[in-house]
């Protein structure tokens, strides 16, 4: 380099930028990413020994990305060579490599490569760097704004060591701030520069984490602001920038000219990169959230960037048909509506328009059963094609040959216009898709669906004993309404953790052999299959009912796979065992059937002899098996008058209401609630088992229909007495009225929580 090139080079650096003349020279004047280059820490460490390896810097503008490469530059031995992928192509890169390979053989000395603006390097381009930098040639730093994993060769990811710079705080631009204003030979330290407080805040408050940005404020403000009056006899200045400000001269920086010179916040946004990505969906969770504020400020920011509202208004669709949904089925409409005003409005106007669509959608209800498509989509794709059921296809053609649409019922030729018929293929039928929630629109019709399903699924009627069976009688089917009380309230969710606890805890291997005291539903007896599919699952149905929707559900499996069906009583079980395990015992020469696991869940719950069942189980236990059980214990069944506020009713009303209710589990003579959870462990205990229990309580969400209040308050015939029957006891009929009268204008169409405790036993034969 000659004189004429130095003197050049001096030149460049004197009139450079504000920021590019501060920017640090050594790791001590590095401000920020205190978690990568603080001391101690790992790059620390290696720029210091100079031990680099490959390395990425990702992080958005002014962060200093660039600036720890040159930090490297100046302190390693290495020979350093900069390109810029804007600027530089395969010719450069081959240009770098064949230096490098030339300084390794002649001076032995290691080159660093460093490439700003990486990810603007195109495949080709940074598959020609690759070879180089997997076998050592050079040591690659790389520096962008966009994240390495998606804009990045994963070879040479995979081949890099990823740091990620963030914003610095207000703290650290302060500091950024304060270098320059005191720095004399880069900065402004041979200048009395005075700055306000409120002035600096706001050039860091708008800078947004940007060093580079407070700085070329801070150059702004100072290159353009006059010299205070009555300071070395010379009055204001004009703003235009001078040539240069002596030595001395002095500034002062008030808040107008911050704000003069840095008048819009730097959003970090790029409509192709990780901002664009990362703000549209803050702007959808925002919506998904119903949060309006949120929604439109990140709208906002969007727009302030230039984001298209094209894109915007695409997004708004897809979500009101992902999100809304169901639950408000005009908020497609809607948005639709304002995405085509748009388009003849036009900017500025027409940010009516995105505003109106995007606070329709925060506000709306929310819905996301459109996923029952790609669930049905799903189980086309994993399952056999069972064929279209005989009574759908299509009858024009083939009825005469083949009877194609017999059996069909026209819909319309029904009351309400609806039929109970099945529409699903044979191997699907009982499947559910869609399930409506209690959201807008999709509330109004949640219970039609769920009575409709209910109907057509008659086969898998659950007939498991549910806490309210202490309080209610149905004169009509029981069966029917606790389903459609279990479809509305979505306790299948609650009854699937529960079965899973029950099976967890028995360790069930694909070998075992499986007891299910009480099958009801299948609850427990289907995820046994499915746990022990080589060995064997045995299910006790209570009635006909019950044995025969379990053989119905289990004829879709081969014969050697289904579920072994009882019919009986608990009492009956060593019996029934008996006569089924013929099979077995010539299998296994004789010896009687035992079982490696049993569960139930209320099996025990209106058994009057618990500690009989309990011994009568032990027995059919195998040495080593294990017992689960989860039992409701309706003594601590939610009381009703605890849902109410009874102030309005006469005092002594309300005492022997809450009597009357509190001996309906009081009673010694009712196996439903004259047992609690030491009396199971007791007998359990007396039963040969080592038991561990606990004892939980749990909340499930009831809602309160007018079915429900009717079935508390009408009268059983025979058998269990009512809840009103019980009230009748000791209150009038005017007074039970009133009751009624109190229930149903605080509870009707309300969902209440309802509270019950739930016993969970593990049991295993007592070491002897």
């Amino acid at each position: 380099m000659d004189l004429f090139d130095q003197a050049h080079d001096d030149r460049l650096e004197q009139e450079a930028p504000l920021a590019a003349r501060m920017r640090p020279r050594t790791l001590d004047e590095f401000v920020g990413q205190e978690h990568i280059v603080g001391p101690g820490r790992l790059l620390r460490r290696a720029i210091q020994a100079d031990q680099l390896s490959s390395l990425i810097f990702y992080g958005p503008p002014g962060t200093g990305k660039t600036t720890l490469a040159r930090v490297i530059a100046n302190t390693t031995r290495a020979h350093f060579i900069a390109l810029n992928a804007v600027l530089s192509g395969v010719k450069e890169i081959r240009e770098s490599i064949a230096e490098a390979q030339e300084r390794s053989r002649l001076y032995g000395q290691r080159t660093i490569l460093f490439v700003d603006e990486v990810h603007r390097f195109n495949k080709a381009q940074q598959d020609a760097l690759l070879p180089w930098v997997e076998n050592g040639t050079v040591i690659f730093i790389g520096a962008t704004t966009e994240n390495p994993y998606f804009e990045v060769n994963k070879a040479l990811v995979s081949r890099s060591r990823i740091f990620q710079l963030v914003p610095l705080t207000k703290d650290e631009l302060r500091r950024v701030a304060q270098q320059a204003l005191t720095d004399p030979v880069r900065g402004y330290g041979r200048l009395h520069v005075t700055i306000d407080d409120d002035a600096l805040e706001h050039l860091v408050e708008v800078a947004n984490g940007d060093a580079r940005a407070v700085l070329n404020a801070l150059e702004l403000a100072v290159e353009t602001t006059g010299e205070e009056p009555g300071i070395n006899g010379d009055d204001a200045r004009t703003a235009s920038r001078p040539t240069a400000l002596a030595p001395g001269t002095a500034l002062h920086i008030t808040l107008a000219i911050a704000e003069e010179s840095i008048q819009r916040r730097a959003v970090l946004y790029d409509k192709e990169g990780d901002y664009h990505f990362d703000t549209i969906s803050a702007f959808i969770k925002s919506l998904r959230g119903s949060d309006p504020d949120a929604a439109v400020y990140w709208m906002a920011k969007m727009i302030y960037a230039g984001e298209s509202p094209r894109f915007i208004f695409r997004r708004m669709l897809i979500f009101a048909g992902e999100d809304v949904g169901m639950a408000d089925p005009n908020a497609i409409q809607m948005v639709n509506a304002c995405a085509q005003a748009f388009e003849q409005v036009g900017l500025p106007e027409g940010r009516f328009h995105l505003a109106l669509a995007a606070l329709y959608l925060a506000t709306a209800r929310k819905s996301n059963t459109a996923f029952a498509f790609f669930d049905a989509l799903e189980q086309v794709a994993k399952e056999a094609d069972s064929g279209v059921p005989n009574h759908l296809k299509d009858a024009n053609r083939d009825s005469e040959g083949f009877g194609h649409g017999e059996g069909y019922l026209y819909p319309h030729a029904y009351r309400d216009h609806w039929v109970a018929q099945q529409y699903l293929p044979t191997s699907l039928q009982g499947k559910v898709f869609y399930q409506p929630t209690d959201q807008g629109y999709e509330a109004a019709i949640r219970t039609e669906v769920a009575r409709r399903r209910e109907a057509q699924l008659a086969a898998m009627l659950a007939a498991e004993d549910e806490h309210q069976e202490v309080l209610t009688y149905s004169p009509d089917d029981p069966a029917r309404e606790r389903w459609l009380q279990r479809t509305i309230s979505g306790a299948g969710e609650r009854l699937g953790q529960l079965r899973d606890r029950v099976l967890n805890a028995t360790q069930v291997s694909r070998h075992s052999v499986v007891l299910d005291l009480k099958a009801g539903s299948g609850l427990l007896t289907w995820e046994a299959l499915r746990r022990a599919p080589e060995g064997g699952v045995y299910s006790l149905a209570r009635n006909r009912r019950d044995a025969d929707a379990l053989r119905q559900m289990a004829e879709r499996l081969s014969p050697v796979e289904r579920p072994v069906v009882m019919e009986g009583g608990l009492g009956e079980l060593p019996e029934l065992v008996r006569v089924v395990s013929g099979e077995w015992q010539k299998v296994n020469q004789g010896a009687a059937l035992r079982f490696d696991a049993i569960v139930g869940y209320n099996a025990l719950l209106d058994e009057p002899e618990k500690a009989k069942m309990l011994q009568l189980i032990a027995g059919l236990l195998a040495a080593d098996g294990i017992v689960s059980l989860a039992e409701r214990v309706p003594r601590h069944t939610q009381r009703i008058y605890r849902l109410v506020d009874p102030s309005g009713l006469d005092p002594d009303l309300v005492s022997r209401w809450q009597a009357a209710e509190e001996a309906i589990y009081g009673a010694s003579d009712d196996p439903l609630v004259n047992w609690d959870v030491d009396d199971l462990v007791a007998a359990a205990r007396a039963a040969a088992l080592e038991v561990t229990v606990t004892a939980e309580e749990e909340s499930s969400l009831l809602p309160v229909s007018p079915a429900l209040v009717a079935r508390w308050f009408t009268a059983n015939g025979d058998g269990r007495p009512s809840y009103v029957q019980h009230l009748a006891k000791v209150l009038a009929p005017a007074e039970i009225a009133a009751v009624k009268q109190l229930l149903e204008q605080q509870l009707l169409g309300q969902t209440v929580d309802w509270g019950a405790r739930v016993l969970y036993l593990l049991g295993q034969p007592a070491k002897r």
